[in-house]
């Protein structure tokens, strides 16, 4: 297995004084998943729970429905200039009947670290339909445990202590245990690798959880939230438009700047529940956003 970080020589400046140190990094490396031989797709990630990855991704891009899709996956041989195994090469084995994705088409799917949709084609070939009645999904989050996750996803974060750079992505029950949590230096690796835990584990759809990341909710993290069957995406920092709108068209409770005790619900608001005056306030609010007044009592 490859290395989750390494150690480089750095010079370090603070203030007036300037010392020349060893620092722990982040380790990036390629990792290629083929389909039967087949190479499929290359995403720059963190090495450690590949299959998670491997799994997470094919579920998020409709490749598979579950774990019994999947015959089988092992990592093939792809050696360094000295002749070891680097483990960045997965093949994956389909069951009978599952059918691969013709990649020929309309998209490709070579991605890097920054961002997972790159190289697709158009705004329709990646509004992937999901399988799960995300807009149905009964669940209902208390504020305070809300605004508890970023600390709670934090304190798990253990190589985001060694090195500050890696993106995390946490799965919380809707009174905010943590279910699985991975770290990647990409944010869709992070949360490919979660939804990836639960398709192995054999719990999709992740109904009535809360996925909660560290960075921006991107329109690609919110379709995989929609593929994985999850009603809430938490983030620490802004959503995109099209997050926004995907959210909102698949009805996913959309959740950003999530920090301190406060936070921005984008779409589906009726998922987190404020304490007794705020929901009163939020309907006057919106009695008044409807008519320009608030209704007579």
């Amino acid at each position: 297995m490859g290395r989750v970080t390494s150690r480089t020589p750095v010079l370090r400046i603070r203030g007036a004084a300037h010392s020349t140190r060893p620092d722990t990094v982040a380790a990036e490396e390629p990792l290629e998943i083929r389909l039967g031989g087949t190479p499929l797709a290359v995403t720059m990630r963190t090495p450690g729970d590949d299959f998670d990855l491997v799994h997470g991704f094919l579920a998020t891009e409709a490749v598979i429905a579950s774990a019994d899709d999947v015959a089988g996956l092992r990592y093939c041989n792809s050696v360094d200039a000295e002749g070891r195994n680097t483990y960045n090469v997965v093949d994956v084995d389909l069951a009978p009947g599952v059918q691969p994705p013709d990649t020929a088409l309309d998209r490709n799917f070579y991605t890097s670290s920054s961002c997972g949709v790159c190289g697709k084609a158009s705004i329709d070939a990646i509004r992937t339909k999901t399988r799960h009645d995300v807009a149905g999904d009964g669940l209902r989050v208390p504020l305070a445990t809300l605004l508890a996750l970023p600390d709670r996803l934090r304190a798990a974060q253990q190589v985001f202590d060694k090195t500050g750079g890696l993106h995390a992505a946490g799965l919380f029950t809707a009174d905010g245990e943590l279910v699985a949590l991975r770290e990647d230096v990409g944010r869709h690796n992070a949360v490919d690798k979660v939804v990836g835990d639960g398709v192995r584990a054999g719990r999709l759809p992740l109904a009535g959880h809360v996925l909660m990341v560290s960075g921006r909710a991107s329109f690609e993290l919110t379709q995989k939230a929609a593929m994985a069957g999850i009603p809430v995406l938490a983030a620490v920092s802004a959503p995109s438009s099209l997050a926004v709108e995907l959210a909102a068209d698949v009805g996913i409770t959309l959740v950003g700047f999530l920090r301190g005790d406060g936070c921005n619900v984008y779409t589906c608001t009726e998922r987190i529940v404020l304490p007794d005056g705020a929901q009163e306030a939020r309907r006057t609010s919106a009695a008044r956003d409807t008519w320009g007044e608030p209704p007579v009592p």
